[in-house]
């Protein structure tokens, strides 16, 4: 006798599968389930030091050269063009603080965001996503070893460390290069030019950047691994995923920072206090 299922019910109905049971929601869904398997994992005390150290390594230390370089002339070409448009209003000594409050709040995660999701993200999704082709997911359940321990929660831990680090780089490395073209190559004083910074610059402008960045590695890890581990086409499957997951990384982190200046706006509310 054929039981009754409410899901099989509800998936019948032509307009319930164009609103509750969209792609969309599925697939948020299935990101949303990844994430607490993987929360629970870590809270309950199934890491894998080694395997954190290696990812680490990949994550962290790997994607430095990419960071620096992104956030070294972010800041020179921002620098550039404030003080051309800013000259002519004679407010030139007002470049640093401006794009220093730019970096803090919105270039520094973003780009930091944007740069590790094509790099890492990519990465992920294709090494989960060629393990999963190749039934090496399979192979590690046969080993009583469960794949969202192994192969998801390390990436995770490591994301969330590096990430912050990372976006920290990038705005040291911009405010640098910001300093020396504004002094060495426009002529702005550089008494005006930390002095306005010390104004401007708290302790408030470094914690939206490191939320910032703490946001963005979760949606960057989550729907990298997610798109990884729903692969399926052999290698023509790995390589939609892998786009796939760049794309969507973007999009979401791109998205996100929008919500994210408005909420974190009202804690830490930018300009003089």
């Amino acid at each position: 006798m054929n039981t009754f299922s409410p899901v099989h019910f509800f998936t019948q109905k032509p307009w319930v599968k164009k609103t509750f049971f969209s792609p969309f929601f599925l697939y948020l869904g299935q990101v949303g389930l990844l994430a607490l398997e993987s929360f629970h994992a870590i809270f309950t005390g199934r890491i894998r030091p080694f395997l954190v150290v290696k990812q680490l390594v990949e994550i962290g230390y790997g994607s430095q050269f990419v960071v620096i370089v992104t956030g070294a002339f972010t800041g020179a070409v921002f620098t550039a063009q404030i003080f051309y448009q800013f000259s002519t209003l004679s407010m030139s000594s007002a470049v640093g603080p401006v794009v220093c409050v730019a970096l803090f709040r919105e270039l520094g995660p973003v780009l930091t965001g944007l740069m590790v999701a094509g790099r890492v993200g990519a990465a992920m999704s294709a090494e989960i996503g060629t393990m999963k082709v190749t039934q090496q997911l399979d192979a590690l359940r046969a080993l009583a070893v469960h794949p969202i321990d192994y192969l998801v929660v390390p990436r995770v831990v490591a994301m969330l460390i590096s990430m912050p680090l990372l976006v920290t780089e990038c705005v040291f490395f911009g405010i640098f290069s910001s300093y020396f073209v504004a002094t060495s190559l426009l002529g702005i004083p550089s008494i005006y030019f930390l002095q306005n910074i010390k104004r401007f610059i708290d302790g408030h402008n470094l914690v939206m950047s490191l939320a910032k960045g703490f946001v963005f590695a979760l949606i960057i890890v989550f729907i990298s691994c997610q798109q990884g581990l729903t692969t399926r086409e052999g290698a023509v499957g790995v390589g939609k995923a892998t786009t796939q997951a760049v794309v969507i990384c973007s999009l979401c982190i791109l998205i996100g920072n929008f919500f994210l200046t408005m909420a974190l706006n009202m804690f830490f509310p930018a300009g003089l206090r």
